[in-house]
């Protein structure tokens, strides 16, 4: 590939990324989700809970820098999650003064009713899609996801 063909392609990958992050962020597909699971919950919180879910346990400071959020807000929001019964807000092990999150049985309910309902939204979507397609796609997003978080680790620590 030229040096022009490289550029163009990944500016190419990277429009389609961020219409990606675009299509994923958009509130009227989350309230699609939210209905299709049978699920009434803040949208808000539902990210929050997906986070903790994906992550958990873990810290509040943690999980508010994963969702490029702060701090307060991102506590609060657990803090609802827990008057709700489906995260526990607990010391962490490794650190006492760290309040960790964790899920419940019932917030393990909702994440795996949201995602039975992503999986029934998306199936029509893929369902052309051919057995290798689908596994090449997520090979692929598998190895851009773990590079990027490595060059970002790399990066932090100053190498």
């Amino acid at each position: 590939m030229t040096a022009r063909r490289r550029q163009t392609t990944l500016r190419r990958l990277h429009g389609a990324i961020v219409d990606l992050v675009v299509l994923m962020n958009l509130p009227s597909r989350d309230d699609v989700l939210l209905a299709e699971a049978g699920v009434s919950l803040d949208r808000a919180l539902f990210h929050v809970l997906l986070g903790v879910e994906r992550f958990g346990p873990i810290g509040v400071g943690e999980l508010a820098e994963r969702a490029g959020r702060d701090y307060t807000t991102i506590s609060r929001q657990v803090a609802k999650l827990a008057a709700l019964g489906l995260v526990e807000r607990r010391p962490s092990p490794a650190d006492a003064r760290v309040k960790e999150a964790i899920i419940t049985a019932e917030g393990r309910r909702v994440t795996d009713a949201l995602d039975a309902a992503r999986q029934r939204l998306t199936g029509p979507v893929l369902a052309q899609w051919s057995d290798r397609d689908l596994m090449e796609l997520e090979r692929l997003m598998r190895r851009y996801v773990d590079d990027m978080f490595a060059a970002a680790a790399k990066a932090a620590s100053g190498e």
